[in-house]
């Protein structure tokens, strides 16, 4: 089932490539997770949405989803949990509230976001939104997480703008993939303050203490119906080696006509602004996470009906 709308082909000579691979929803979803009921926080308006899954030491496989419009804190978010025996099963089990802000470590009430996990060695690494700032986690079976704290005590890494008083998301969505010995580390943030839009950005690091400063690698062009405040949400990027170009997917539009654009292009750093030279496809998913399990290739993105999340295999044609 080709659900990939092919936009763009394309061919930049400086690549010495004629045609790129292009990522491509194999066969039909299965649902993974549902809407939780979390007792006395929960409320007939909350949504599962920004998400991580990854592999955890005994072979289960995790998933943790913000969960938005509950009664946790002002922000009304928190980090639930889920668990697979296969990443091919369906309907995973609840694991439960997995974590919550902590404002006593600088964090908002209510407002975490988006995990993303990572394995080094022994040791998994979640990078997360506070709601104002990129914060890193760490555990040693990929199920318990302990926050990993700074020299102020406190677990964050980096935000993008200093806002007063603080109440603005203001980096948000991290993903971190490892190249050689430097993270880069991809989010999205608002440009201004009063007249918000949004943006996909990187830091790099080789320590994951100190961080570069901010480079802008995305700013997808509006287009009739969508916010510039949304115009990149939830960057993912894929390093394919053996046409050497990243892949970005950044989504546009949650829910019933959920839009992610994917970009290709030779530099981590850079996958247009204001043009779509390097863009390849657009797919109907929104919050997409792409995972590669025994050399097949998979995407995981939130349900249309914002009500759970589900998988499906991916292919690159």
């Amino acid at each position: 089932m080709l659900l990939c709308t092919v936009l763009t082909f394309i061919s930049n000579p400086g690549w010495g490539q004629a045609d790129i691979p292009i990522p491509v929803i194999d066969g039909d979803w299965w649902q993974i997770a549902g809407n939780p009921d979390m007792g006395d926080i929960s409320t007939p308006d909350q949504q599962p949405v920004d998400f991580g899954i990854w592999q955890a030491s005994d072979g289960t496989w995790q998933l943790w989803s913000c969960i938005r419009k509950t009664k946790a804190g002002p922000k009304t978010r928190l980090l639930y949990g889920w668990e697979g025996e296969s990443i091919t099963d369906s309907d995973w089990n609840e694991t439960g509230i997995a974590m919550e802000g902590d404002p006593s470590l600088g964090e908002w009430s209510g407002g975490l976001q988006a995990p993303h996990v990572i394995k080094e060695g022994l040791r998994y690494l979640m990078f997360y939104g506070d709601w104002r700032r990129i914060c890193l986690a760490e555990s040693y079976d990929g199920k318990n997480f302990t926050r990993v704290l700074n020299g102020g005590g406190q677990p964050d890494l980096f935000t993008e703008h200093d806002f007063e008083p603080h109440d603005n998301n203001t980096a948000r969505d991290p993903m971190v993939i490892k190249r050689g010995n430097t993270y880069y580390c991809y989010y999205t943030s608002h440009t201004t303050k009063y007249d918000p839009d949004g943006a996909a950005y990187c830091r790099s690091s080789i320590n994951l203490r100190d961080w570069t400063e901010s480079v802008m690698v995305s700013h997808s062009p509006p287009f009739p119906g969508n916010s510039p405040k949304y115009s990149d949400e939830c960057p993912h990027v894929v390093y394919l080696p053996e046409v050497d170009l990243y892949y970005l997917f950044v989504t546009q539009i949650y829910g019933e006509h959920s839009q992610t654009t994917v970009y290709a292009s030779p530099n981590p750093y850079y996958f247009g602004i204001d043009d779509d030279q390097y863009k390849v496809c657009t797919l109907p998913v929104a919050a997409p996470e792409i995972i590669k399990h025994d050399g097949q290739w998979y995407i995981a993105s939130t349900m249309p009906s914002l009500q759970g999340i589900h998988l499906a295999k991916l292919k690159w044609e």
